[in-house]
């Protein structure tokens, strides 16, 4: 019971920290690639002291509840945003025997859980009282319910090829020769991922230009940084379910299993943040025409494909 608690205590405090360098990351990177010169100066080298920056500037803003608003669900939705997907990474495995709760429906709670975060995203819109809030909540909605279905559909590819709903199971089952097999679904995935956490080019429920900052409008101070982290813990969730379920998780030569597995995250969240810099925001109908006409299709010939090479194998 000992060991329990204390492999869940460090995994749960690896992924605190994890979120937090992903956010340091991004402002290096975006730094670099567009050369911004305001990630380099906190702290002199390199800008070492950005995220400290922006966490005391966070700290000394005024916690302000719109007159209007529902406050009640205005104060949780920050919570609603976050807490979910902390949730779902004690059920992620970082190495064959660091776990903190290996489920034999890993995948289902996993997929289940995640789509509760976005709620927070629809109660802050609903609760704040001003239409561009409303606006970026249902756009919030909208872009769940199309990016959902690709999202699990090509999730079930990868357990339908395992035989189990368990994420070590899956890892434990991965061949390197599913890397062409499972590429299609692991694209969707990827993709579908991304479209669900608002971030660009599927920041629509967002857009600064049009909606000012859409269900995050109304939030300052620390409210307003728990939704920023929510998204950086989602990036960490997003990355570590793509590694798990395409890239074999701990799976690798030589090097240690948590660190194969920790290189392959911070790979994929490298990607997630050149999007970001790379691409320009999708318009409404672009976004959901790409779910629709094209996620969905390809979701379903990779689970058709499975099903093939399941039955031929």
């Amino acid at each position: 019971m000992l060991e329990v608690v204390l492999s869940f205590v460090v995994i749960l405090a690896v992924f605190l920290v994890l979120p937090l360098i992903v956010g340091q990351t991004e402002h290096k990177v975006m730094a670099h690639m567009q050369s911004r010169l305001g990630p380099m100066y906190a702290g002199r080298f390199h800008g070492w002291a950005q995220l400290i920056a922006d966490g005391v500037k966070f700290a000394q803003k005024e916690d302000v509840v719109p007159a209007a608003a529902d406050r009640r669900i205005f104060m949780i939705a920050p919570g609603v945003a976050l807490i979910p997907y902390l949730v779902v990474l004690i059920a992620i495995p970082i190495d064959r025997d660091r776990v903190a709760v290996n489920l034999d429906l890993g995948l289902f709670f996993v997929l289940a859980v995640m789509g509760i975060g976005v709620l927070g995203s629809i109660m802050a819109g609903w609760a704040s009282a001003n239409k561009y809030s409303v606006l970026g909540g249902m756009r919030s909605a909208a872009q769940l319910m199309s990016y959902e279905l690709p999202l699990v559909l090509s999730a079930s590819s990868v357990a339908m090829a395992a035989g189990t709903l368990s994420l070590p199971g899956i890892v434990e089952a991965w061949q390197w020769w599913w890397l062409p097999w499972q590429a299609i679904g692991a694209i969707v995935f990827f993709l579908a991922g991304l479209a669900e956490l608002r971030r660009p080019p599927f920041d629509m429920p967002i857009a600064e230009s049009e909606i000012i900052m859409g269900p995050m409008t109304e939030y300052t101070g620390m409210r307003f940084a728990l939704f920023m982290l929510s998204e950086y813990a989602g990036i960490v969730v997003l990355s570590f379910l793509t590694t798990v379920l395409f890239l074999g998780g701990w799976q690798g030569p030589f090097l240690p299993g948590w660190l194969w597995t920790l290189l392959k995250v911070f790979f994929l969240a490298f990607i997630v943040i050149w999007l970001r810099v790379t691409y320009p925001r999708l318009r409404e109908d672009q976004l959901q025409k790409l779910a629709w006409a094209v996620l969905v299709p390809l979701a379903l010939a990779q689970l058709a494909l499975t099903g093939i090479v399941k039955v031929l194998t």
